[in-house]
């Protein structure tokens, strides 16, 4: 009898991490939708995030909640999105000018690099812990700071990228729902952060 108790609980443990990753994976198909408004992605990111926070709290939620977080995000998640492809676009010419040879443009290349990698961690930590009406500002000094204060847990934030992108080389389609889990890794990290 109590093998059989310890056996169900096993299972159901097994059972629910299970279920977990695959709303992990709907919640990337949902972010890569929410993403097709090319200036949408944080408010993307940040409905996919609460969207998770909500399902391991067991607190429930669907694809009703997470539109309508979607749409309360974009509202100054759009803007947010737009600094975000001006960014790239900086650091895009900062890279073609360390390839055309203009002295120092290595450098100057590299620097950009690391400043777009810190930048796309902060989104994603702020994006991990936004609510409605909350500040996209405040959300974003916040996790800057987070970004420089929790070295180890930026680290893990930026290999949730690295994974979509080895996942989009080599199976291109294993990119959307792998968003999912990059939203699930940046919630993840803000709970360690918040728990320590």
């Amino acid at each position: 009898m109590a093998q059989a108790r310890v056996k169900a609980r096993k299972e159901s443990v097994f059972g629910e991490r299970f279920a977990v990753f695959a709303e992990c994976l709907l919640t990337g198909v949902w972010i890569a939708v929410a993403c097709l408004g090319v200036v949408t992605y944080p408010a993307a990111f940040a409905a996919g995030a609460r969207h998770l926070r909500r399902r391991t709290a067991h607190e429930g939620g669907g694809r009703r909640e997470f539109v309508a977080d979607f749409r309360a995000a974009v509202r100054g998640g759009w803007a947010v999105g737009l600094v975000g492809w001006a960014a790239v676009a900086a650091v895009w010419v900062d890279v073609l000018a360390a390839r055309a040879g203009i002295p120092g443009g290595p450098v100057v290349g590299a620097v950009g690099i690391f400043a777009l990698i810190g930048l796309a961690v902060a989104l994603l930590r702020a994006a991990a812990v936004w609510t409605p009406g909350a500040s996209w500002r405040a959300l974003l000094t916040d996790a800057g700071r987070r970004t420089v204060l929790d070295p180890a847990g930026s680290f893990l934030v930026v290999a949730g990228p690295a994974v979509v992108a080895v996942s989009a080389w080599f199976i291109p389609l294993l990119a959307v729902p792998v968003l999912g889990a990059v939203a699930a890794a940046a919630v993840a990290v803000e709970e360690r952060y918040r728990r320590r």
